[in-house]
């Protein structure tokens, strides 16, 4: 009887409670392997930035919609961030800049997740390059007259995955994020294409 009790206690727990244990086992694995598996040595894209992005948050619009489109943007919407001033950076000792103006939304983080990991935490830097690959299949030059290669979508989920490990040192958790948009990133990339938005 007491064992069906602990038994029945410990499914109660774990369900109630699953946030918490998925989070603690990616952070016990991230551990694991960043004490025994990970050389951080060698910079991967050999990332570099001189201030943080400065960004203002972009309203987000509910009183037109209705209470039910007010409620659905407040559920399923997430908040958009404005550049407010040219960001510059390197990859690959090559400089770019993500021009005053542009519209991103961070990492593409899980509404069930976001207590756990912001959009614009851990995420932020890697994000916004992406979210620039993502929108216009390149990036532009520090001149902002000429672009670089045109990136595929593995690429730039690559690239923020790897930005991200030099920013942050979290194998396991940009590893899981790249996963992540390899699995379902294809659905913003085929609605940017459509778009076929031009970055100059």
């Amino acid at each position: 009887m007491f064992e069906q009790l602990t038994g029945q206690f410990l499914i109660d727990q774990a369900l109630g409670y699953w946030q918490f244990i998925i989070v603690g086992l990616i952070i016990f694995l991230g551990w694991i392997v960043n004490l025994f598996g990970v050389d951080q040595s060698e910079p991967i894209v050999g990332f570099k930035y001189k201030s943080m992005p400065e960004m203002r948050p972009v309203i987000i619009p509910t009183a037109s919609k209705g209470f039910w489109g007010a409620v659905w943007l407040w559920i399923m919407g997430s908040r958009h961030w404005e550049i407010s001033r040219d960001w510059h950076f390197e990859v690959n000792n090559q400089w770019y800049v993500i021009p005053k103006g542009f519209l991103f939304d961070g990492a593409s983080v899980p509404k069930f997740l976001a207590s756990w990991l912001s959009p614009i935490g851990v995420l932020l830097i890697g994000g916004l390059v992406h979210d620039y690959i993502y929108k216009y299949q390149t990036l532009l030059l520090k001149d902002k007259k000429t672009t670089c290669k045109t990136y595929t979508q593995k690429e730039a989920d690559q690239l923020f995955r790897d930005i991200n490990i030099e920013q942050n040192g979290f194998h396991v958790l940009n590893w899981l994020a790249y996963l992540a948009l390899r699995l379902g990133g294809w659905l913003a990339w085929r609605g940017h294409r459509k778009l076929n938005l031009k970055s100059l």
